[in-house]
């Protein structure tokens, strides 16, 4: 019931709905004329035939005749009355079985419907709304920042100019609100002056487009825009975009800092300030055998280990965790404890064996390039020939042929990086790689989130997905600080200290029993401890930086505090 005023002020407003209506009257107008003329007639052939009947009985006759009910109580004699009778009965099909049910849906029903549906897809939000995410399209990356938004308690609007696209994202839970993107007005209606940020994932046409609707109210609200060239980065920025993601080339990075010459055991893989976020590949080094605690890393060297990776499956560390020729460990520390270990742990010089690098568009030409820039070697199999750049570093041929990877020497390369766009490809080709060499380290891309366990499953150590990269690059705008993706779906994120862990330690909090994260360092007053000591006393203005998966950052959420509490800067 709470819809119907709103469905009536839509109805009465629209143009269309009021030129229906006058068409709907004109016809019921036309419809009563006949009934009275015939009804005029009934009286004048009955009074022929010398049978008297009332004015009403007159309509009642006419009325019936017409709708095919044909009581029968009620009847001409004559050859002239059954005549009329019959003209009666043909005009009564047509206005009433044919075009009144027409004139009814199409004038009436058809708009009532679609003012129903328009009440149910919002045109505008609350005067309140502030602080909230304007999204301008519904793609992986935005349905994987929804996700985060949701969980960190940020409100947000997705702006979607089709009715039918607008109430299917509505039942599926989404907010929204119905608007062109091109038109001012949908901004205006969707509190774009209050808005925290406008994020728009769509064309590079239609990006520079929302970019210039949304200057033209609002000089100063944060645009974020994806390119999908190059060469469309500078015209978004000149468009009025605050920050441009090259995503392709954002991948391609993240996959190729996973990849490893042999040089050094230990590369970064992020930071937070002058902490790093490090991996360390201990085959053929004097690591191997031991455990975590016979290595004293954190003793010796003041490196935490924070977990490792054993076949693409992230562990926990325990002290007595023995660490394998296959096992890989995730490390936070300063740059001159990573250099320590470096020396420390046995490293004999770098193989120049090139990286394997499977599939030519952008993401992999960015993997190549990032590889380049780390002076590793590296050749990349695509099956298009218009792909081809240099003729040194392609091999021109399909993944799937055991020539081709013998001629881009994937018996002896380090490590393959797979980052087609199409995940069936991305399995079948990490199943098949396995196959040939159970001791290479495979690297793919996913598309789609939910194909990650599955590239885990044919044997892929390290995955990263399109949408994942995108929404923690446009979320860390929105904080204004970092979060580190180690992997997909495992980060190392920074929290305000939760005001009930206030003054007591590490050890008393007991915060990875209860939920998962491990805490690798705390930061205050614009310093930050690694390796802190856990019997100290937490001050109440400190920030924690944990690593964790998704389950585990939620855990920590609900336990310690809620989500606004714990991510205030």
């Amino acid at each position: 019931m709470k819809y119907v005023p709103a469905q009536l002020v839509y109805f009465l407003r629209n143009r269309a709905s009021q030129r229906n209506i006058g068409l709907m009257l004109r016809f019921l107008a036309a419809v009563t004329a006949v009934t009275i003329l015939y009804s005029i007639l009934f009286h004048i052939l009955m009074a022929r035939e010398g049978q008297e009947m009332s004015w009403l009985t007159g309509v009642y006759w006419t009325l019936t005749v017409m709708s095919t009910l044909g009581f029968g109580d009620i009847t001409f004699h004559s050859d002239l009355g059954r005549a009329f009778s019959i003209v009666v009965l043909l005009s009564g099909v047509v206005f009433l079985m044919i075009l009144l049910p027409f004139t009814f849906i199409n004038f009436f029903y058809a708009p009532w419907m679609e003012a129903q549906a328009e009440a149910r897809a919002p045109r505008s939000l609350p005067a309140k709304t502030q602080g909230h995410v304007l999204l301008t399209y519904h793609d992986a990356v935005t349905t994987a920042l929804i996700g985060r938004l949701t969980r960190y308690g940020y409100d947000y609007a997705l702006l979607v100019p089709e009715l039918n696209e607008a109430l299917r994202l509505h039942d599926l839970g989404y907010r929204v609100v119905l608007g062109d993107l091109d038109n001012p007005e949908t901004y205006e209606r969707a509190r774009v002056h209050q808005a925290a940020m406008v994020v728009t994932t769509a064309s590079d046409e239609v990006n520079t487009n929302v970019a210039i609707t949304v200057r033209e109210i609002d000089a100063a609200v944060p645009i974020i825009a994806t390119a999908n060239h190059h060469d469309s980065v500078d015209i978004l920025e000149l468009a009025g975009c605050t920050h441009v993601f090259e995503l392709a080339e954002l991948l391609g990075h993240w996959l190729a800092r996973r990849a490893h010459n042999g040089r050094t055991v230990t590369h970064v893989i992020g930071r937070l300030n002058e902490l790093l976020i490090a991996e360390a590949t201990v085959a053929g080094t004097t690591l191997v055998g031991r455990t975590l605690a016979e290595c004293g890393l954190r003793e010796e060297v003041g490196l935490t280990v924070v977990g490792l990776w054993e076949h693409g499956q992230f562990q926990t560390p325990r002290a007595d965790t023995t660490i394998s020729p296959s096992s890989v460990l995730v490390l936070a520390g300063s740059r001159a404890q990573l250099d320590c270990l470096d020396k420390k742990s046995g490293v004999q010089g770098g193989s120049q064996i090139p990286v394997v690098i499977i599939g030519g568009g952008r993401v992999g030409q960015a993997a190549g390039r990032s590889l380049a820039q780390r002076g590793i070697d590296y050749r990349i199999v695509e099956r298009n020939p218009e792909q081809i750049e240099d003729a040194e570093r392609y091999i021109l041929g399909n993944a799937a042929n055991l020539h081709v990877l013998a001629r881009a020497e994937l018996n002896r390369a380090p490590a393959v990086i797979i980052t087609t766009h199409d995940d069936d490809t991305n399995i079948y080709v990490a199943i098949y790689c396995r196959r040939l060499r159970p001791d290479i380290k495979i690297i793919s891309r996913a598309t789609l989130e939910r194909n990650v366990q599955t590239l885990h499953r044919a044997g892929s150590d390290f995955i990263m997905s399109y949408a994942s990269l995108g929404a923690n690059s446009i979320f860390n705008l929105l904080r204004r600080r970092d979060t580190v993706m180690v992997a997909e779906g495992l980060n190392v994120f920074k929290v305000q200290l939760p005001v009930s862990l206030a003054g007591r330690s590490l050890r008393e909090s007991a915060i990875r029993k209860h939920s998962g994260c491990s805490v690798i360092a705390v930061e205050h007053d614009g310093q930050i401890q690694i390796n802190p000591d856990p019997g100290a006393p937490l001050p109440a203005d400190a920030r924690l930086i944990l690593i964790g998966s998704v389950e585990e950052e939620n855990a920590f959420l609900r336990e310690y505090a809620s989500a606004r509490e714990s991510v205030s800067a």
